[in-house]
């Protein structure tokens, strides 16, 4: 499925000086990697084409198969690759503030939105024409930090993550991935069918970037019954959190019940950000240990 964002046309100039793109005005995947390394040391091939297949960048294609990556790619990769970095946001969240950078022209092809343009774009569905004014005049005023964690617990719910729905051949064939290692997913309850409209049962946008995500770290030997475990750990988080908002659900009015959504939101969102802490911490030095004991 397209992503909304509507692509601008590849520039002849190429996605920054530390690549030189084909003759084309397009760029291979290596050469994005290399115009990206610079900024972000951790990026892989696999990284470009996990945020290719969420639906974030979509470059074209040549005839024999090959991405043609533009200006405008680059751009799109820059600023994905910073709002996970340096605020932590879901992909769904970042999918919808792209759109929103493109609706008041915010997104540049040289790098990407500034930082200014980046909290405008979390605005510009309440008050667009404020929005556009902002971008295109004065530098945007910073926002408090109140405003900011607030700002967060609303985007989070702000959009999902696809509205796509694929039938099971479809899901497998555009995540790459066979019926059996899908079947595999469901028997351990990572991934289940929805629905019975008109076209049968069917998937949607989590499952499929579920689906790439098991396919990659089958590479590294992981199976899904390894998998297991995060959604284990998953509905204990999510049961700690049901008791932090129980107070509200139990007021049963709309405010209280929309306070509990942003309140779970928020909390999504800063549990995710301490897995990653304490993952990393437990990941240090691992791959030394072995020669420490030598």
């Amino acid at each position: 499925m397209r992503d909304p964002v509507e692509r601008k046309t590849p520039s002849p100039e190429g996605g920054g000086s530390q690549a030189t793109p084909g003759s084309t005005g397009t760029m291979s995947i290596g050469e994005v990697l290399a115009v990206l390394k610079p900024e972000f040391a951790d990026i892989t091939v696999s990284k470009i084409r996990f945020l290719e297949g969420a639906g974030l960048v979509q470059p074209d294609r040549s005839a024999s198969g090959y991405r043609k990556f533009s200006d405008d790619d680059v751009a799109r990769l820059r600023f994905v690759l910073r709002a996970q970095r340096d605020q932590y946001l879901p992909l769904r969240v970042i999918r919808q503030r792209l759109a929103d950078l493109e609706q008041v022209g915010g997104l540049h092809a040289k790098g990407g939105p500034a930082a200014g343009e980046a909290s405008v774009a979390a605005r510009a569905q309440a008050a667009p024409g404020a929005a556009a004014a902002t971008v295109h005049g004065a530098a945007a005023q910073p926002e408090t930090q109140q405003d900011q964690g607030l700002g967060a617990a609303r985007s989070l719910g702000a959009a999902p993550p696809s509205d796509a729905q694929f039938t099971r051949e479809e899901l497998c064939r555009a995540a790459g991935a066979t019926v059996e290692q899908l079947l595999e997913l469901e028997s351990f309850g990572l991934v289940s069918a929805r629905g019975s409209g008109e076209r049968g049962a069917w998937y949607g946008g989590d499952d499929l970037v579920l689906l790439r995500l098991a396919r990659e770290l089958a590479d590294y030997g992981l199976e899904a019954r390894h998998l297991r475990m995060y959604k284990l750990f998953a509905e204990r988080e999510a049961a700690l959190f049901e008791q932090v908002v129980a107070p509200l659900v139990r007021q049963r009015n709309p405010e209280a019940r929309a306070r509990a959504r942003q309140t779970i939101e928020a909390l999504a969102q800063l549990g995710s950000r301490m897995r990653e802490l304490a993952l990393r911490a437990a990941v240090r030095g691992l791959a030394e240990a072995r020669e420490s004991h030598r």
